[in-house]
């Protein structure tokens, strides 16, 4: 098939974007080993059908199991699944589009949809007759490339704040008067004066670092397209101003998203940025918490990086096999099963219809959803393939400013010049 030929030459760059963007911990991808890959079945009607998933955290027994098997059934097909690390599913999906044997359906991170897209792996929703149009447009964004979209939003999180509601009244500070950055740094201030910790989040080098600055950043109204704008370098001192003041910890620069909580669970921090994921382990924090979105400099919710999946068609050898995939991705996705799927997944929908019934379920859903509506996803403004390439020298300007090594005009002045010479 032409097109699949043609993708299999661009594989050995995407198998590089992809390594770059599947670190961030903004999925639902557990630790376990995977299981073992199985080839398509031959059918077009009946048959096996394979779909591949990154949550190996669940086994046969699991309800996001038992929906996978009730949708085949409902599509008159068995379906085999396995379970693999988001790192690792990416890199086998390369290799089986490599070797003409994709999954039917193909569950993946929405970073790395446009980059599967543009190395031909993945068909269109048009190609497919997939319906997306219930699916929120700024969450849709992140699995669309060159004015064609390739699946269907799972679910989403995102980033938010999160607040120790004892900290804060030691320091006689209200939650809710943190409406922009002027008033959050005043929150902090306050809160170091009372003999607390102010804020802690996660600056490593690498796409978690980068996925944490996105908020600040883009809250600032900066673009990916121009790193050392006057707004991008705004957002990187308010970061390295708040490590000089002791603020936040000097630990920030090397802290992932999981030890800047265990940094929060300590009952010493004010304010904690993470995401939807963390909310189980807030419950078992041992004090009372609250959340609050990331502001925007001048007010407002900042727009903050889309985690979750896209579910998505291969391309197959057989083009008889999309209607039945297609069922598949359609069940997978409908009104009816998205509420339990995304509880199951700690997600929030990726429809407006079921946003509400998981708010009306659960009030304190309230803010995540305000949250996902104001995000973005990473390879959104027609990004694509070139996220990574301004990603990279991104959290590397977060780095040097922090340390200290370069001031962060100078810093995210280098990551443009870099930035602009590896998307050319």
């Amino acid at each position: 098939m032409e097109r699949r030929h043609a993708g299999r030459r661009c594989l050995g760059a995407a198998l590089a974007a992809i390594t770059a963007v599947s670190g961030a911990a903004a999925c639902s991808s557990g630790a376990q080993s995977p299981g073992s890959s199985s080839s398509s079945g031959t059918n077009a009607g009946g048959g096996t059908y394979t779909i591949w998933d990154p949550y190996p955290q669940f086994d046969d027994t699991s309800a996001w199991v038992k929906l996978l098997t009730s949708c085949g059934t409902e599509a008159g097909v068995t379906v085999k699944r396995t379970g693999y690390d988001t790192t690792d599913l990416t890199n086998k999906a390369l290799l089986a589009a490599q070797q003409g044997n994709s999954p039917d359906v193909l569950i993946v991170d929405n970073p790395v949809v446009s980059t599967l897209a543009e190395g031909g792996v993945l068909t269109t929703t048009a190609d497919t007759k997939l319906d997306t149009s219930a699916a929120e447009p700024n969450l849709l964004a992140a699995g669309q490339t060159g004015g064609k979209t390739y699946g269907v939003p799972i679910g989403a999180n995102t980033l938010a704040l999160y607040y120790n509601k004892k900290v804060l009244a030691k320091a006689g500070v209200d939650a809710g008067s943190v409406k922009d950055w002027a008033s959050l740094t005043a929150a902090l201030d306050k809160v170091k004066a009372s003999g607390k910790k102010g804020i802690t989040f996660s600056a490593i080098g690498t796409e978690e670092g980068s996925f944490q600055f996105l908020p600040w950043f883009w809250g600032s109204g900066a673009q990916l397209t121009k790193l050392d704008s006057p707004e991008g370098v705004s957002a990187l001192s308010l970061w390295t101003d708040w490590v000089k003041k002791g603020y936040a910890p000097n630990s920030v620069i090397n802290n992932t998203q999981t030890t800047s909580w265990q940094e929060f669970a300590t009952g010493d921090f004010a304010f904690a940025e993470n995401g939807t994921w963390q909310l189980a382990n807030a419950e078992k924090a041992g004090f009372e918490y609250g959340i609050i979105p990331v502001p925007a400099k001048d007010g407002g919710t900042a727009p903050a990086p889309t985690g979750g999946e896209f579910v998505t068609i291969p391309v197959q050898n057989d083009q008889a096999r999309y209607a039945t995939s297609q069922k598949l991705v359609t069940c997978l996705t409908s009104t009816e099963n998205s509420y339990t799927t995304d509880t199951t997944l700690s997600y929030i929908a990726p429809t407006a219809e079921v946003q509400d019934k998981q708010v009306a379920e659960n009030p304190a859903l309230k803010v995540w959803v305000s949250a996902v509506k104001a995000a973005k996803g990473r390879t959104s403004d027609d990004l694509g393939t070139k996220y990574p390439k301004i990603s990279e020298p991104m959290w590397k300007a977060v780095q040097a400013a922090l340390s200290g090594a370069e001031p962060p005009q100078a810093a995210l002045a280098a990551a443009q010049s870099t930035a602009a010479s590896a998307t050319q």
